[in-house]
């Protein structure tokens, strides 16, 4: 075992419905047993091996169901400062800057509501030059439409090390305008 890394069966896996949608991230455990059954299949191996006494298995990093599963109920990712970094590539969606803090589009003075399609990553000058002007009387426009996110996708995003064979599955699943 690679003692920098910790144990194998602490790492996650991706795991995708059968049309390769992202459904969950499970425990590299959780996702050999699942193969072991017979429910899914390795579609992204990890250079990391799991070693019983009668098997040797490469570490799964993304696997599918074979089967469709009723997906549960889809609720919305949790709306925070980190997330709407995440979801905006850490960008002002003003001027394309890096972003330092968050900008509401429809300001809460003027009643714009605190939610994922009125929330953006803005610049620090964009902010405060933009102040609580609505958007339609401003000169700044936005670089896309802001929606809510995939929880997966943010959850994905704010880990640190996710691996890059993730990025096919999730990465459009983050982005600010779909």
């Amino acid at each position: 075992m690679n003692k920098d890394r910790g144990p194998v069966l602490a790492e996650r896996t991706l795991v995708l419905d059968v049309g390769f949608r992202p459904l969950s991230i499970v425990s590299v455990r959780r996702a050999l047993l699942l193969v072991l059954a017979d429910k899914a299949e390795v579609i992204h191996k990890s250079q990391r091996l799991v070693r019983s006494e009668k098997l040797q298995l490469s570490a799964p990093s993304v696997a599918r169901l074979r089967y469709h599963v009723g997906a549960p109920y889809r609720r919305r990712a949790s709306l925070h400062r980190k997330a709407v970094f995440a979801r905006d590539d850490y960008l002002c969606q003003y001027c394309g800057r890096k972003a330092e803090c968050i900008d509401h589009v429809y300001p809460r003075s003027k009643g714009g509501e605190h939610i994922w399609e009125n929330v953006v990553a803005c610049c620090r000058t964009c902010n405060v030059a933009k102040g609580d002007t609505l958007p339609e009387h401003s000169k700044f426009r936005l670089r896309g439409i802001p929606r809510a996110p995939e929880p997966i996708a943010v959850a994905a995003a704010l880990r640190r090390g996710v691996p890059p064979e993730w990025d096919m599955y999730i990465s459009n699943q983050l982005s600010l305008s779909a």
